[in-house]
This record gives structure tokens, sequence and C-alpha cells, in this order.
């Protein structure tokens, strides 16, 4: 990427969603979007033509669809995504399925009559896009590649993991970074706690394509879930995730509540609520991800006595979330992603 805004082309087949995309994101300063595509061939065209640092797409269009166009990018001309797409119910598939190829944040395309909902997604888009001009699509599918198999973890004694807690954060980069982590954990693993920055209805998809990678269950959590061994809870998406003791049990509140720290779910709440609840028996993982969420909530777990790590930033889509808590000390020490899973298990 070259000094100046940040080339943006929108590929979408809606003229509506390009022509207040094109205006909106053309209020930033930081941002010059230079083409407006409906289909797969007209981007096509327009990427010889004006050579975008960034795209932004949607999944679901006529001739060819977002995902075949994908592909063919990252084979031939590897670029920075960012996926804005109205995907119903039945197709959160396609959106995991980006990522797995290599798409850098997938957005839902909010609700026109929700201008609340509209400007905060804007304001992330916006960010996000000015970010991902600044990776290194090459390096990012190189490192897909050399993630290596790691061999399944020794277990940790069901005794020790009882009234253990891990709280896991991330964002931007994240879901492929679980992905590395959660499914070499062993069945007693301490019981988990995920926030992953993601629209409404995608976590439910996301978890159950953990579940069924995973040797631990893997489930978008609901108020009251209990925290136990063998079980991970993922937050759902537009709600926080609180950790709770209740009657010497551990179970979650799923709340809606304000944004904070600009998101809902927050890593901050949920590892606030793992400093107040679980103290010394908490463990943190602070994963990619663009912004500060969660550096001050695991800068409490620390002071609480729990044990803390962070993603390295040469493993990192974005070191931004990671380098926050190793600044402001929340986080003891940066590990590689290979590694994370081996280092939680010793920390146990």
């Amino acid at each position: 990427m070259t000094g100046g805004p940040v080339k943006v082309l929108i590929v979408d087949d809606a003229p509506i969603v390009r022509n207040v995309l094109t205006k909106e994101l053309s209020r930033d300063a930081r941002i010059e979007v230079v083409g407006a595509a409906e289909d797969a061939y007209q981007a096509r065209d327009m990427i010889i033509e004006r050579n975008p640092d960034v795209i932004s797409l949607d999944l679901l269009m006529p001739r060819m669809d977002g995902l075949e166009f994908m592909e063919v990018l990252m084979k031939h001309w590897p670029m920075p995504i960012i996926v804005l797409s109205s995907i119903v119910d039945d197709h959160w598939d396609q959106a995991l399925r980006a990522l797995e190829l290599g798409a850098i944040e997938v957005f839902a395309k909010p609700n026109p009559e929700d201008p609340v909902a509209f400007k905060a997604m804007l304001a992330r888009l916006t960010d996000t896009l000015v970010w991902a001009a600044r990776i290194d699509m090459n390096e990012v599918l190189q490192k897909k590649k050399i993630q290596s198999k790691p061999s399944p973890l020794k277990s940790p004694s069901l005794a020790r993991a009882a009234d253990k807690i891990i709280a896991i954060g991330a964002s931007t980069g994240g879901a492929e970074a679980l992905r590395n982590i959660i499914p070499l954990l062993p069945p007693t693993t301490p019981g988990i706690l995920i926030v992953q920055h993601m629209p409404e209805h995608f976590t439910h998809s996301f978890a159950q394509r953990l579940d069924q990678m995973s040797q631990i269950e893997v489930k978008e959590a609901e108020d009251g879930d209990e925290v136990y061994p063998g079980r991970a809870l993922l937050a759902p998406g537009d709600h926080h995730m609180r950790l709770k003791n209740k009657n010497g049990k551990y179970v979650v509140d799923i709340v809606k509540g304000p944004l904070v720290s600009r998101h809902r779910p927050s890593v901050d709440v949920l590892m606030q609520s793992v400093a107040d609840t679980a103290g010394a028996e908490g463990v943190g993982v602070m994963l990619t991800g663009m912004g500060n969420d969660g550096a001050k909530g695991m800068l409490s777990m620390r002071e609480r006595g729990a044990r803390t790590i962070a993603q390295s930033e040469e493993t990192c889509v974005v070191f931004g979330m990671p380098r926050e808590v190793l600044n402001n000390g929340g986080a003891e020490t940066s590990v590689p992603l290979p590694d994370i899973a081996s280092k939680l298990m010793s920390l146990l």
C-alpha cells in the first residue's frame, strides 16, 4: 500500500448499497472509493484498472457468487477482502467459508431502519478497511499453509481443571486463530469462555463448526449455561457474556447492555467478570484483533493472580488487541499461535 488514502473497491449487486457505501465511506479522509462494481466480472476489470488496496464484497451475487470470486482472487491476485453481506440464516456457512478462504472480517448488513446499528457498523467497517489495507495477503495465505498439525495434547487432571476458567478474546483474524487452538484441547480442559467479535446469528454457526472439529463441546452460550471442564461457550453475537458463581457452580449471564469498548460482545466485559468471579483460578488468552477491547479486563485478571498470554505479533492478522495487553502489563508473555494450546495446558 502506498501513502495517501486507502483505495477501496465496493462489490455489491444492489445499487442502493453501492450508493450508500460510496457516500458514507467517502466521508472519511482516510478512504478513497475507487469504484463500485455490480458483479464479479465488473469488479475484475476495476481491479486491473484501478488497483484497489482493499475490497468490500457481498457474497450473494448473480453470475458469479462472492465465494467463487474470492477463490479466483486469492489464487491469482491476493488482496484484503472484507465481506459485507445480508446473509440470511441458512447461508452463514458461506460466511465461514469466506473466512477460511482468507477474508479478513465478515460484517452483516444492518437493517437500514436501525440508524444506530448502521452508524456503529459503518464506524467499525471504515476502521477495518483502513487496517486491512496494511495487511500483506501473501503473508497471511503463507501462514495458513504452514499451520502444522500438532499432536493432541496431554490432558490435565480433572481435579485440577475443575476450578480453572479460561477466558479467550479475539477479533479480526480470530476465527482462524481459534480453529488452530480449540480442536487441539483434550476433553479434560477446564471450562472455556470465548468472545469473538462476530455478527449476530454468525456465532451459532461458528460454534457448531468448532464443535465438529473438537474433542471438547463447543456451543453458543445461552443465559444460565453451566461452565465445566470439556465445554467451551462462545458469546452470542450482539450480547455480552459474564461469568457468575451460582450456588457454588460457574454459570454465564447473557445480557444485551450498551456497547463496551465499542463492542457487544465485549472481551472487557467477559474478562472483568472472570477476574471478579474466578480470581487467581483464571487463565486469559488474547488473540489477534483490531483495537483495544479486553486490555482493561485482562489487566484486572492478572492483578487478581490469573495467568495471561497474548498471541505473538508475527502470527497475528492484526496485532492490535494483543499489543494493547502486552503494553499495559495485562499479558505476562506473547506466544506464537501454533504454541498457544500447549502453553495453555502448561499453565494449568
